[in-house]
């Protein structure tokens, strides 16, 4: 599932490409062909993104989209290719078009909705509206293990498996501690590495948590195998002290981490 940088990075790229103009809209598999007809020749206006759910708003109406695990938008420049059949919107300008396919959700939304989304979703560590005391002040009172809370939405949004691991092993925080156990200003670190590294993601456009000087190149050029610390490596070693990574569960999903720099 795309964690909150990928959906703050579409949001920025989408109003890019189709802000102001009129749009066509359609929707080939034809699951959202009434909403299709209703944005069809309306101007997108402006973009939102809130943890991992989207919003395009339109002069008319405001679209919600929630990728989901298989969703995806794919961009394409003039002349376009045929859509395809699992394509549920195609919103194209004249030169620019945008398709999605497979998302958990596409609606077109009222008012209350978008609201009820907004008191629902926790802080964004992407949104400079946010306020991190709301993730702070809850976690502090939780028994629930950190790296479960890390992907609990109401609580912090945006974060998903890759960097809950991540920012476990950069504050040095077992991921099975709960959380209201956590030493003072452990929290606020966490917050801070999520400001950090989730706006590292949306500039380059995929997640990359280790320090450039670690492996002597620009973030940029990392290899893939080399842009993270424990997520995935389960039996290699630590790259700060050469433990073996190891690898437990949460609420049945998959957390890594190094025994010795991250104690139980």
């Amino acid at each position: 599932m795309p964690e909150g940088h990928t959906i703050h990075r579409l949001a920025r790229d989408i109003g890019r490409d189709l802000r102001t103009n009129p749009l066509a809209a359609s929707s080939p598999q034809g699951r959202f062909e009434s909403g299709a007809a209703r944005l069809d020749g309306q101007r997108l206006i402006s973009t939102e993104a809130l943890g991992k759910h989207l919003f395009l708003n339109f002069d008319d109406d405001q679209l919600h989209i929630h990728l989901g695990l298989f969703g995806k938008f794919r961009r394409q420049q003039a002349p376009f290719d045929p859509p395809g059949e699992n394509k549920r919107l195609r919103l194209a300008s004249a030169d620019v078009a945008w398709d999605l396919s497979g998302p958990t959700v596409c609606d077109l939304i009222d008012p209350d909705t978008y609201n009820a989304h907004h008191k629902r979703i926790g802080p964004d560590p992407l949104r400079k509206d946010s306020d991190p005391t709301r993730f702070v002040s809850r976690a502090a009172k939780s028994p629930t293990p950190i790296g479960g809370l890390l992907l609990n939405q109401a609580a912090i949004a945006g974060i998903g498996n890759v960097y809950r691991a991540e920012f476990c092993f950069l504050a040095g925080i077992h991921p099975l501690t709960p959380a209201k156990l956590l030493p003072d200003g452990k929290l606020d670190e966490l917050w801070e590495l999520a400001v950090e590294h989730l706006h590292e993601g949306v500039r380059l456009n995929r997640i990359v948590t280790r320090n450039p000087d670690d492996v002597g190149t620009s973030r940029g050029r990392i290899a893939a195998g080399d842009r993270l610390y424990v997520y995935k490596r389960a039996g290699k070693p630590c790259r700060h002290c050469q433990t073996p990574i190891a690898r437990d569960d949460i609420a049945n999903r998959k957390v890594w981490f190094c025994p010795t720099c991250q104690p139980r």
